[in-house]
């Protein structure tokens, strides 16, 4: 069963950054909105290896409850809103 991950993408001075109030520490920068979200896609893989590695549960996405987070967060900036799936089974750690 894939899992569904919020990430909240705000406009910056030289591009974007998103992070994800499911996986709290997540966060990513990019140029563009697309390269942005690729790259906090690998970074929710990264961070979910970790709890792996260290043998705790993964977060699991938390629905509404993470939008009405992501709202308070942004104190009134621009910010967007998608979720990433993620399939659990391919989250590995070396």
């Amino acid at each position: 069963k894939m899992e569904r991950y919020l990430i909240v993408l705000e406009k910056t001075e030289t591009g974007y950054s998103a992070y994800s109030p499911d996986v709290p520490g997540c966060i990513a920068t990019g140029e563009t909105a697309e390269n942005t979200v690729d790259t906090v896609k690998e970074a929710l893989h990264e961070h979910l290896a970790l709890f792996l590695e260290d043998h705790d549960p993964i977060p699991r996405g938390k629905g509404a409850e993470s939008y009405l987070e992501a709202v308070e967060m942004s104190q009134g900036n621009d910010f967007l809103i998608a979720h990433i799936e993620i399939e659990p089974k391919t989250i590995q750690f070396n």
